[in-house]
Protein backbone atom coordinates (compact mmCIF):
# COMPACT_ATOMS: atom_id res chain seq x y z
CA UNK A 1 0.00 0.00 0.00
CA UNK A 2 1.29 3.85 -0.69
CA UNK A 3 2.17 6.45 2.00
CA UNK A 4 -1.43 8.16 1.37
CA UNK A 5 -3.34 4.73 1.56
CA UNK A 6 -1.66 4.00 4.96
CA UNK A 7 -2.44 7.29 6.44
CA UNK A 8 -5.98 7.11 5.19
CA UNK A 9 -6.51 3.62 6.29
CA UNK A 10 -5.41 4.38 9.73
CA UNK A 11 -7.26 7.38 9.85
CA UNK A 12 -10.80 5.61 8.75
CA UNK A 13 -10.26 2.85 11.78
CA UNK A 14 -10.21 5.97 14.10
CA UNK A 15 -13.06 7.30 13.06
CA UNK A 16 -15.10 3.86 12.94
CA UNK A 17 -13.24 2.89 16.07
CA UNK A 18 -14.46 6.18 17.77
CA UNK A 19 -17.71 6.43 16.12
CA UNK A 20 -18.43 3.03 17.45
CA UNK A 21 -18.35 3.75 21.19
CA UNK A 22 -19.02 7.20 21.20
CA UNK A 23 -22.92 6.24 19.87
CA UNK A 24 -23.52 4.93 23.51
CA UNK A 25 -21.50 7.53 25.43
CA UNK A 26 -23.60 10.02 23.43
CA UNK A 27 -26.86 8.52 24.36
CA UNK A 28 -26.22 8.42 27.84
CA UNK A 29 -25.39 11.78 28.44
CA UNK A 30 -21.67 10.82 29.26
CA UNK A 31 -19.85 12.09 26.23
CA UNK A 32 -17.30 14.52 28.54
CA UNK A 33 -16.47 11.77 30.67
CA UNK A 34 -14.36 10.43 27.00
CA UNK A 35 -12.46 14.05 27.56
CA UNK A 36 -11.55 12.77 31.15
CA UNK A 37 -10.01 9.50 30.14
CA UNK A 38 -8.48 10.66 26.80
CA UNK A 39 -6.21 12.45 29.33
CA UNK A 40 -5.32 10.09 31.83
CA UNK A 41 -4.77 7.08 30.14
CA UNK A 42 -1.73 9.32 30.00
CA UNK A 43 -0.70 8.31 33.49
CA UNK A 44 -1.29 4.33 32.20
CA UNK A 45 0.95 4.58 29.37
CA UNK A 46 3.65 5.91 31.59
CA UNK A 47 2.89 3.49 34.15
CA UNK A 48 3.10 0.88 32.04
CA UNK A 49 6.21 1.50 30.28
CA UNK A 50 8.09 2.05 33.58
CA UNK A 51 6.82 -1.50 34.59
CA UNK A 52 7.51 -2.78 30.99
CA UNK A 53 10.42 -0.97 30.03
CA UNK A 54 8.74 -1.24 26.33
CA UNK A 55 6.12 1.10 24.22
CA UNK A 56 4.28 -2.10 23.03
CA UNK A 57 0.76 -1.58 22.04
CA UNK A 58 -0.25 -4.58 24.42
CA UNK A 59 1.35 -3.00 27.42
CA UNK A 60 -0.01 1.02 26.48
CA UNK A 61 -3.62 -0.98 26.29
CA UNK A 62 -3.80 -2.51 29.64
CA UNK A 63 -2.12 0.14 30.85
CA UNK A 64 -4.83 2.40 29.59
CA UNK A 65 -7.34 -0.20 30.26
CA UNK A 66 -6.35 0.24 34.24
CA UNK A 67 -6.16 4.19 34.14
CA UNK A 68 -9.69 4.46 32.76
CA UNK A 69 -11.15 2.47 34.19
CA UNK A 70 -9.86 4.16 37.61
CA UNK A 71 -10.98 7.38 36.15
CA UNK A 72 -14.77 6.05 35.93
CA UNK A 73 -14.68 4.61 39.30
CA UNK A 74 -13.37 7.90 41.39
CA UNK A 75 -15.80 9.80 39.29
CA UNK A 76 -18.85 7.83 40.41
CA UNK A 77 -17.45 7.81 44.19
CA UNK A 78 -17.28 11.68 44.14
CA UNK A 79 -20.51 11.48 42.34
CA UNK A 80 -22.29 9.48 45.04
CA UNK A 81 -20.88 11.99 47.76
CA UNK A 82 -22.48 14.54 46.70
CA UNK A 83 -20.22 16.49 44.25
CA UNK A 84 -21.42 17.87 40.76
CA UNK A 85 -20.59 15.19 37.87
CA UNK A 86 -19.06 17.60 35.81
CA UNK A 87 -16.97 19.17 39.04
CA UNK A 88 -16.34 15.22 39.51
CA UNK A 89 -15.09 14.83 35.86
CA UNK A 90 -12.70 17.79 36.05
CA UNK A 91 -11.15 17.05 39.63
CA UNK A 92 -10.79 13.58 38.41
CA UNK A 93 -9.01 13.93 35.11
CA UNK A 94 -6.60 16.91 35.88
CA UNK A 95 -5.45 15.10 38.86
CA UNK A 96 -4.69 12.21 36.97
CA UNK A 97 -3.84 14.30 33.82
CA UNK A 98 -1.11 16.10 36.06
CA UNK A 99 0.51 12.99 38.17
CA UNK A 100 1.11 11.17 34.67
CA UNK A 101 2.95 14.93 33.07
CA UNK A 102 5.05 14.98 36.05
CA UNK A 103 6.22 11.00 35.67
CA UNK A 104 7.02 11.75 32.22
CA UNK A 105 8.53 14.83 32.93
CA UNK A 106 10.73 13.73 35.87
CA UNK A 107 11.86 9.80 34.69
CA UNK A 108 11.01 9.40 30.60
CA UNK A 109 13.19 11.83 29.04
CA UNK A 110 14.81 9.97 26.72
CA UNK A 111 11.68 7.60 25.93
CA UNK A 112 10.33 8.42 22.70
CA UNK A 113 6.79 10.06 24.29
CA UNK A 114 6.31 13.33 25.54
CA UNK A 115 2.74 15.38 26.10
CA UNK A 116 2.47 17.02 23.05
CA UNK A 117 3.03 13.69 21.33
CA UNK A 118 0.34 11.90 23.86
CA UNK A 119 -2.02 15.08 23.12
CA UNK A 120 -1.58 16.19 19.65
CA UNK A 121 -0.76 13.20 17.59
CA UNK A 122 0.85 12.78 14.31
CA UNK A 123 -0.55 10.90 11.57
CA UNK A 124 1.43 11.46 9.18
CA UNK A 125 4.78 9.89 11.07
CA UNK A 126 2.29 6.59 11.23
CA UNK A 127 3.52 4.61 7.95
CA UNK A 128 7.38 4.50 9.07
CA UNK A 129 6.49 2.91 12.55
CA UNK A 130 5.88 -0.48 10.76
CA UNK A 131 4.84 -4.42 12.52
CA UNK A 132 8.08 -6.95 11.33
CA UNK A 133 8.03 -10.30 11.83
CA UNK A 134 10.34 -12.46 10.64
CA UNK A 135 11.73 -9.87 8.45
CA UNK A 136 7.91 -9.72 6.59
CA UNK A 137 6.65 -5.81 6.88
CA UNK A 138 2.94 -6.22 7.75
CA UNK A 139 2.45 -2.63 7.69
CA UNK A 140 1.70 0.15 10.57
CA UNK A 141 1.90 -0.94 13.92
CA UNK A 142 -0.71 1.74 14.83
CA UNK A 143 -3.26 -0.27 11.78
CA UNK A 144 -2.94 -3.42 13.35
CA UNK A 145 -3.34 -1.92 16.82
CA UNK A 146 -6.83 -0.02 15.67
CA UNK A 147 -7.86 -2.82 13.82
CA UNK A 148 -7.24 -4.73 16.90
CA UNK A 149 -9.51 -2.69 19.22
CA UNK A 150 -11.91 -1.89 16.32
CA UNK A 151 -13.07 -5.91 16.43
CA UNK A 152 -13.22 -6.16 19.98
CA UNK A 153 -15.53 -3.34 19.91
CA UNK A 154 -17.99 -4.78 17.07
CA UNK A 155 -17.86 -7.96 19.26
CA UNK A 156 -18.87 -6.49 22.51
CA UNK A 157 -21.32 -4.78 20.14
CA UNK A 158 -23.07 -7.14 18.90
CA UNK A 159 -22.45 -9.69 21.35
CA UNK A 160 -24.06 -7.50 24.22
CA UNK A 161 -26.25 -5.01 21.68
CA UNK A 162 -29.56 -5.67 23.98
CA UNK A 163 -27.95 -4.69 27.47
CA UNK A 164 -26.30 -1.90 25.51
CA UNK A 165 -29.46 -0.47 24.40
CA UNK A 166 -31.42 -0.63 27.31
CA UNK A 167 -29.16 0.39 29.92
CA UNK A 168 -28.42 3.27 27.43
CA UNK A 169 -32.23 4.45 26.82
CA UNK A 170 -33.98 2.68 30.45
CA UNK A 171 -31.23 1.94 33.15
CA UNK A 172 -34.17 1.44 35.43
CA UNK A 173 -35.82 -1.14 33.11
CA UNK A 174 -32.11 -2.84 32.34
CA UNK A 175 -32.24 -3.15 36.63
CA UNK A 176 -35.87 -4.88 36.45
CA UNK A 177 -34.47 -7.33 33.81
CA UNK A 178 -31.69 -8.53 35.85
CA UNK A 179 -29.36 -7.11 33.43
CA UNK A 180 -26.36 -5.68 35.39
CA UNK A 181 -25.89 -2.28 34.43
CA UNK A 182 -22.89 -1.45 36.04
CA UNK A 183 -21.21 -4.17 34.57
CA UNK A 184 -21.31 -3.20 31.43
CA UNK A 185 -20.73 0.51 32.51
CA UNK A 186 -17.60 -0.54 33.19
CA UNK A 187 -17.28 -2.61 29.98
CA UNK A 188 -17.57 0.46 28.07
CA UNK A 189 -15.40 2.18 29.57
CA UNK A 190 -12.84 -0.12 29.05
CA UNK A 191 -13.73 0.00 25.20
CA UNK A 192 -13.25 4.14 25.32
CA UNK A 193 -9.79 3.36 27.18
CA UNK A 194 -8.51 1.20 24.46
CA UNK A 195 -9.85 3.18 21.54
CA UNK A 196 -8.70 6.58 23.03
CA UNK A 197 -4.63 4.94 23.67
CA UNK A 198 -5.34 3.42 19.96
CA UNK A 199 -6.14 6.38 18.49
CA UNK A 200 -3.02 8.16 20.12
CA UNK A 201 -0.30 7.96 17.19
CA UNK A 202 -3.08 9.18 14.85
CA UNK A 203 -4.90 11.81 16.31
CA UNK A 204 -3.91 12.28 19.75
CA UNK A 205 -5.80 12.48 23.52
CA UNK A 206 -7.44 15.91 22.75
CA UNK A 207 -8.65 15.32 18.84
CA UNK A 208 -9.62 11.76 19.64
CA UNK A 209 -12.46 13.34 21.83
CA UNK A 210 -13.74 15.18 18.33
CA UNK A 211 -13.59 11.63 17.02
CA UNK A 212 -15.73 9.73 19.93
CA UNK A 213 -18.35 12.72 20.14
CA UNK A 214 -19.23 14.76 16.95
CA UNK A 215 -20.16 12.09 14.79
CA UNK A 216 -21.72 10.09 17.38
CA UNK A 217 -24.16 13.66 18.42
CA UNK A 218 -24.30 14.06 14.41
CA UNK A 219 -25.33 10.36 13.60
CA UNK A 220 -28.43 11.48 16.57
CA UNK A 221 -29.76 14.44 14.70
CA UNK A 222 -30.10 12.37 11.49
CA UNK A 223 -31.74 9.37 13.11
CA UNK A 224 -34.39 7.84 15.72
CA UNK A 225 -32.61 4.60 15.54
CA UNK A 226 -29.90 3.16 17.37
CA UNK A 227 -28.59 0.73 14.73
CA UNK A 228 -28.63 3.18 12.30
CA UNK A 229 -27.05 5.63 14.33
CA UNK A 230 -24.40 3.45 14.63
CA UNK A 231 -23.44 2.50 11.07
CA UNK A 232 -23.91 6.46 10.64
CA UNK A 233 -21.77 7.45 13.70
CA UNK A 234 -18.92 5.11 12.25
CA UNK A 235 -19.66 6.51 8.57
CA UNK A 236 -19.40 10.06 9.33
CA UNK A 237 -16.40 9.01 11.95
CA UNK A 238 -14.66 7.70 8.59
CA UNK A 239 -15.87 10.67 6.17
CA UNK A 240 -14.31 13.20 8.37
CA UNK A 241 -11.22 11.06 8.36
CA UNK A 242 -11.13 11.41 4.39
CA UNK A 243 -12.28 14.93 4.61
CA UNK A 244 -9.47 15.86 6.67
CA UNK A 245 -7.18 14.29 4.94
CA UNK A 246 -7.27 15.76 2.05
CA UNK A 247 -8.05 19.23 3.29
CA UNK A 248 -5.31 19.51 5.66
CA UNK A 249 -3.27 18.04 2.33
CA UNK A 250 -4.57 21.27 0.39
CA UNK A 251 -4.36 23.81 2.38
CA UNK A 252 -1.09 22.57 3.89
CA UNK A 253 -2.48 22.60 7.98
CA UNK A 254 -2.34 19.87 10.56
CA UNK A 255 -4.31 16.43 9.32
CA UNK A 256 -5.51 15.28 12.96
CA UNK A 257 -6.60 19.48 13.37
CA UNK A 258 -8.55 19.11 10.16
CA UNK A 259 -9.90 15.42 10.93
CA UNK A 260 -11.56 17.08 14.07
CA UNK A 261 -12.77 20.18 12.14
CA UNK A 262 -14.28 18.13 9.64
CA UNK A 263 -16.76 16.58 12.31
CA UNK A 264 -17.21 20.01 13.02
CA UNK A 265 -18.30 21.02 9.71
CA UNK A 266 -20.46 17.70 9.03
CA UNK A 267 -22.21 17.69 12.57
CA UNK A 268 -23.52 21.79 11.48
CA UNK A 269 -24.70 20.72 8.30
CA UNK A 270 -26.99 18.15 9.99
CA UNK A 271 -27.39 21.12 12.43
CA UNK A 272 -29.17 22.95 9.91
CA UNK A 273 -30.46 20.51 7.69
CA UNK A 274 -31.00 17.73 9.45
CA UNK A 275 -34.73 16.70 8.62
CA UNK A 276 -36.40 15.90 11.82
CA UNK A 277 -34.14 17.79 14.28
CA UNK A 278 -32.33 20.78 12.50
CA UNK A 279 -33.13 23.83 12.29
CA UNK A 280 -34.66 24.28 8.91
CA UNK A 281 -36.54 20.91 10.13
CA UNK A 282 -38.15 22.42 12.99
CA UNK A 283 -38.91 25.93 11.25
CA UNK A 284 -40.94 23.99 8.37
CA UNK A 285 -42.68 21.66 10.60
CA UNK A 286 -43.98 25.34 12.52
CA UNK A 287 -44.59 26.72 9.64
CA UNK A 288 -46.86 23.59 8.92
CA UNK A 289 -48.77 24.13 12.10
CA UNK A 290 -49.34 27.45 11.78
CA UNK A 291 -50.76 27.12 8.36
CA UNK A 292 -52.88 24.31 10.17
CA UNK A 293 -54.36 25.96 12.48
CA UNK A 294 -54.74 29.46 10.35
CA UNK A 295 -57.23 27.14 8.37
CA UNK A 296 -59.10 26.22 10.63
Amino acid sequence: MSYEAWILLTASLVGASCGLIGTFLVLRKMAMLSDAISHSVLLGIVGAYFISHSLSGIYMLIGAGIVGLLTTLFVQLLSNKGVQSDAAIGVVFTFLFAIGVILLSLYGGNVHLDVEHALMGEIAFVPWDTLEINGVDLGPKSVWMLGFVLTINLILTILFYKEFKISAFDPEMALALGIPVTFFHYLQMTMLSLTTVASFDSVGAILVVAMIIVPAATAYLLTDRLIHMLWMSVAIGVLSAFIGYYSASFFNVSISGAMATATGILFALAFIFSPSHGLLGKWFAQKNVRVQVKKR
